[in-house]
């Protein structure tokens, strides 16, 4: 069984693979007080819900939280007594980089990028509503051409909390209408409305640049909500797919080994 790990900045999702089927998920907050002990003690617990503890064989792994990263790693070296796969630049070396600095390229949007072009060998669009709602454009030949980072719309619902006397800290959820006729549908309204249209913008944008026939993929908590506002959804939205591509990626690499 592989089970694969995508840290966050706010979330740590953690799949389990056997073979190509994802059995199972789990999502826990990125907390970067965690020792290693207390990571690997988590693993162990999530693991034995199921009695899985003794069928993992692999780890594949990507975080954008550089204080865990080695945490984790030494954790699953200590609990599992494995080596983990960790997605970067470097390992993830069947995409050609066509941006400025390579190493800056966020290992969650590298894994979204491979999962992209490895499952569908055309221009896509990866949509990912995180912390951050970010863009990531591969062409249909295997190039990462770079891609967009925005604000999510949690962190602009925490910014107008913080920096605003009045207004509250809203739940992200589906607008009742386009005219709030209060502060917190008000607020709906132009984060989660707002959102839909600027990510339906920007999108027309990176078709018009990249003058390829385009596929759109949406992942992340806020996918199905904000797609609810776009004149064109997404061609596809699936929850999973970051940890789907942890999968590819490391049978990629693995394939690429033995050859």
């Amino acid at each position: 069984m592989l089970l694969t790990i995508d840290i966050g900045n706010t979330s740590t999702t953690i799949g389990l693979f056997s073979e190509n089927k994802l059995l199972e998920t789990w999502a826990v907050s990125t907390d970067c007080r965690r020792s290693e002990d207390e990571i690997g003690i988590l693993l162990i617990n999530l693991l034995s819900l199921h009695n899985y503890v003794n069928h993992v064989s692999d780890v594949s792994m990507c975080s954008v939280v550089v204080p865990l990263t080695e945490r984790f790693k030494n954790a699953i070296k200590k609990y599992l007594k494995i080596t983990p796969f960790v997605v970067s630049n470097k390992t993830a070396n069947l995409l050609v980089y066509k941006v400025d600095k390579p190493d800056e390229v966020g290992p969650d949007r590298i894994v979204n990028a491979f999962e992209g072009y490895f499952k569908y060998k055309k221009n896509c669009i990866i949509v990912d509503f995180g912390t951050a709602t970010s863009f990531d454009i591969v062409s249909s030949s295997g190039e990462f051409l770079g891609g967009i980072i925005c604000a999510g719309m949690k962190i602009q619902a925490e910014s107008l909390n913080k920096f605003t006397s009045k207004l509250p800290l809203i739940k992200i959820e589906s607008s009742k209408s386009i005219i709030g006729k209060n502060s917190i549908d008000a607020i709906l309204c132009g984060i989660v409305r707002g959102h839909a249209k600027m990510v339906e913008g920007l999108i027309d944008e990176c078709k018009k640049e990249t003058g390829e026939d385009t596929m759109v993929i949406a992942t992340g908590g806020y996918a199905d909500i904000v797609s609810q506002y776009m004149t064109r959804s997404f061609d596809l939205i699936n929850p999973y797919f970051t940890l789907e591509g942890l999968h590819t990626i490391w049978a990629a690499s693995l394939t690429a080994q033995n050859r």
